[in-house]
């Protein structure tokens, strides 16, 4: 007789609607825009994506760089878990193991491309070590060498969690029949693994497949799919239109893997009990398996060693003296204690949420009799959240939300961690409890047992560390991940992963690593309390089965409580914007000097206290922008003017300013300038002697073959700092000789043509090459901080770019204050942005001479979003193949 369980359909109900409405709602969205323009439906966006230069090579590299990254990573951490519950290593050793494959996971991915950097790089730790570089870190091996550590613990998670529930009696009994070695491992080990070892391929092979924080570090020329994503939805022109086909076609791997997933379901193998066996001594496969295992351990130990060496030196590479400087700049700021602790507070009510989720997908799927058609949306929900890159969704999740009561919430970044990290944990308990016997319910139900109380009393008792370890999972992840929540954390709602990507825009990557510290030693206090509590198993079978009984009953109450709880506060909203707090919200992608001038104006002129200052990178602040329109948090926004102009044109968003401003040029009455920014040749002097490299003069002087595979520039595609470099070069020489110049400058630049702005500058200060182009001031500041870093204004000019500041009109809801202290800024605050950025916006205003760059020059023609566009194309044609 087929058992009804109503428990099942309504878990299975709400686990629907909240995927419905905070998944299908937001990838609908996505499609939506991929085929909707401003005309309507059409094709035209996937045929000017799918016919665009280099999209077919790049979806190729994806393809190649994560096949072969997830094949690596799965063999390897089989290796690993073998070595844990099928061979007689010391207990420490095999501790050891289990800690350093899950260290990975307990840092930002930011911190990935860093510590490749700083390890194999020119002047990388090891290199500097052993003399030599071992390989060129910039490309494919780099790619492969960086996913390999990144899904490393997700792919050791899987495959040692459901090899505890192999019963290893079969191995004796296959050995008793005569077997071979080989027939036995491959019948009693792979062949109930075969779900789980496809599955940790299928999730390696998307976490490759998605994540841009590696590529953009070392993926140099080697374009895979997630920058052409990054590039589409965050370049220096954003085109969500593009971007959503980018991110559809970057779905359709999806289906492939359900299928896979689904075949791979008839070798999942059930026990009804799970023996204890000892295991026969054999010193061959004890000394091979452990000396692999501990090999691997070695290996990723080495890369991150540069993490705990980077922040205690003065200046890496150029000063290695002890210091704790870098410690104080990070403790000292003030802002840090309360994002830490959103951070803390988002990561536990992420694993709470989280984890009662996957523990309810896992239940439907894995201990009911519902139909299989259920059973396979719910399959195919963890592969959607699966294969979405979290910029995506963070994207998404602003289409959809702007305006909502949870914009800029804790609510939002909670259902947002949850939905994005939803695989791995469902994945995990669901080979859990199909491990477990599948009788258990049934029988239960015959002794007078409802399903409730047989969950409550046999299932999760048997599934507690596994639920323990899920809860593990949802709260590290929501620790570290910083893609998503980018774009919808509020600035009462920021979290510490955004400080270390708002470093990362600064250049101060002493600092990144010393944040990357303190969230390591967070999430292994964590870990350790959660691994604590998954293997306490000291007292016998009777007291401990009493023990849980009673108090999972208690734990089950207070979950409850602890879940309607949050439920509540979930939908209050909070950690929105009260409508009483009369803060100002700015909203700023300028430079730390910048940002500290203003500050001190607003204090200096009676407004401390009274707003809320938070910065952004430029793709971030702009895609943000282009997205919410006038549902953005911020009152007030300095941004760069031509990102200000594109907002108001698509959004109107802006109100006219109400104060006069005597500019020297014309600009919109929606906005005033703030600071010009000045492009210029960057050289590293110890590596222009090292190489013996003349000094070059001019841009046309970096196409010269002496600088091929010493010089680092910006892709103009992804950062507006590269728009400098070919104002010079087009005004200077025409569009056709800027062509042939800027052709061979590309080809010198090999690997280093970048995504950020900073990227050049972050070369030439690591000693990665030996010139770079960027922004003037941040080469003057380090020339005067003592580092070998010089400047050359170059032959075809300095030309500049402005960013401006203007007062988004919320209509009643405006806050006032937001154009006074527009005004204070603009009045107030440009004596001390003129010492940093030389160069005259208003009338009455001069620098001395000594300050002025050697050769400013000004465009004939107006900086506008279309003007960009067509140099953009104009790059593109001169990239190599």
């Amino acid at each position: 007789m087929k058992i009804k369980n109503k428990e099942i359909k309504v878990i299975f109900t709400l686990i629907v609607l909240i995927f419905a409405g905070f998944l299908i709602l937001p990838v609908i969205r996505l499609l939506l825009k991929s085929f909707i323009g401003t005309n309507g439906v059409t094709l035209g966006f996937y045929s000017s994506v799918l016919k665009g230069k280099g999209f077919l090579k790049a979806l190729r590299n994806s393809f190649q760089v994560a096949g072969a990254s997830a094949l690596i990573t799965t063999i390897l951490a089989f290796f690993m878990a073998y070595t844990i519950h099928y061979s007689n290593v010391p207990e420490g050793v095999k501790k050891f193991i289990h800690i350093v494959a899950g260290l990975p996971m307990l840092l930002p991915t930011l911190t990935y491309g860093f510590a490749l950097i700083y390890s194999f790089g020119k002047q990388g730790l090891l290199t500097r070590m052993f003399g030599h570089q071992f390989f060129e870190i910039y490309g494919f091996h780099g790619l492969l060498i960086g996913y390999v550590i990144y899904t490393l613990p997700i792919s050791f998670m899987l495959i040692n969690n459901t090899m505890g529930y192999v019963d290893k009696k079969f191995m004796v009994v296959s050995r008793l029949m005569g077997d071979s070695v080989l027939s036995t491992f491959r019948m009693t080990v792979v062949r109930p693994l075969m779900g789980t070892l496809a599955a940790s391929f299928i999730q390696s092979f998307f976490l490759c497949f998605t994540d841009f924080g590696i590529p953009a570090s070392v993926g140099g020329k080697y374009e895979v799919i997630a920058s052409v994503l990054y590039t589409q939805m965050l370049g220096s022109v954003p085109d969500f239109n593009r971007g959503s086909v980018v991110a559809m076609v970057m779905l359709l791997p999806s289906v492939v893997s359900i299928i896979i997933l689904h075949y791979l379901e008839r070798y999942n193998i059930r026990y009804n009990k799970i023996s204890s066996t000892e295991l026969r001594k054999n010193r061959l496969r004890d000394g091979i398996f452990g000396a692999f295992s501990i090999l691997i351990c070695i290996s990723v130990l080495s890369i991150f060693a540069v993490i705990f060496v980077i922040p205690f030196v003065q200046d890496w590479p150029y000063n290695i003296g002890f210091s704790l400087d870098h410690f104080k700049a990070v403790f000292n700021d003030e802002s840090l204690l309360g994002v830490y602790k959103n951070s803390l507070w988002v990561a536990f009510a992420t694993a709470a949420v989280g984890t009662l989720v996957a523990y309810g997908g896992a239940i439907v799927t894995a201990r009911s009799r519902i139909s299989d058609r259920c059973k396979q949306i719910i399959e195919g929900i963890a592969l959607i959240t699966n294969t979405i890159p979290g910029m995506v969704l963070g994207l998404a999740f602003l289409f959809c939300f702007s305006g909502t009561s949870i914009q800029s919430t804790f609510t939002i970044l909670i259902v947002c961690n949850v939905i994005h990290f939803f695989s791995t944990p469902y994945l995990m308990m669901k080979s859990s409890l199909s491990k477990m016997n599948a009788s258990w319910e049934t029988t239960a139900m015959l002794m007078g047992d409802n399903w409730i109380r047989t969950i409550i009393r046999i299932v999760t008792p048997n599934a507690l560390s596994t639920i323990i370890e899920v809860f593990s999972y949802y709260f590290i992840n929501a620790m570290v991940t910083v893609s998503a929540v980018i774009f919808i954390a509020g600035a009462r709602t920021m979290v510490i992963t955004t400080k270390i990507k708002e470093l990362q825009y600064y250049n101060k990557f002493n600092e990144v690593f010393v944040l990357s510290l303190l969230m390591l030693g967070t999430n292994l206090l964590a870990k350790a309390v959660f691994q604590h509590l998954a293997n306490r198993k000291k007292t016998t079978e009777k007291e401990k089965k009493m023990k849980k009984a009673r108090g999972l009953k208690r734990a089950a109450c207070a979950g409850i409580a602890g879940i309607l709880g949050l439920s509540a506060f979930m939908a209050t909203g909070c950690g929105q914007k009260d409508s009483s707090d009369s803060q100002v919200v700015i909203y700023s992608n300028a430079d730390d000097e910048a940002v500290e001038a203003m500050k001190a104006a607003l204090d200096d002129n009676g407004y401390k206290g009274q707003y809320i200052f938070q910065t952004f990178g430029t793709s971030e602040l702009g895609g943000k922008l282009l997205a919410e329109g006038k549902d953005i948090e911020a009152d007030l926004v300095t941004m760069s003017t031509f990102y200000v102009e594109s907002a108001q044109d698509e959004k109107q968003m802006f109100k006219d300013l109400t104060f006069d401003v005597n500019t020297l040029d014309e600009f919109p009455a929606y906005c005033a300038p703030i600071t010009a920014q000045e492009g210029t040749i960057i050289v590293n002097t110890e590596l222009m002697d090292k190489n013996k490299l003349d000094m070059p003069t001019s841009l046309k002087d970096l196409a010269k073959e002496e600088y091929k595979g010493q010089i680092a520039v910006t892709d103009i595609a992804s950062s507006s700092t590269a728009w400098l470099l070919l104002q010079g070069l087009i005004s200077e020489y025409g569009e056709d000789g800027a062509k042939d110049v800027l052709k061979d400058i590309y080809v010198n630049a090999g690997d280093h043509i970048e995504e950020s702005g900073s990227g050049p500058l972050k070369l030439v200060r690591a000693g990665e090459a030996a010139v770079g182009f960027g922004l003037r001031q941040q080469a003057v500041a380090d020339k005067e901080s003592g580092l070998p870093i010089d400047y050359v204004d170059p032959e075809e000019g300095n030309f500049t770019l402005t960013e401006s500041a203007a007062v988004v009109d919320k209509g009643d809801k405006s806050n006032p204050k937001a154009m006074e202290m527009a005004e204070c800024i603009i009045k107030n605050g440009r004596a001390a942005l003129l010492d940093t950025y030389p160069i005259p916006l208003y009338e009455g205003e001069t620098v001395d001479e000594s300050e002025k760059s050697g050769n400013p020059k000004t465009f004939p023609e107006k900086l506008t979003v279309d003007l960009l566009k067509k140099h953009q194309e104009l790059s593109e044609e001169c990239k190599p193949e």
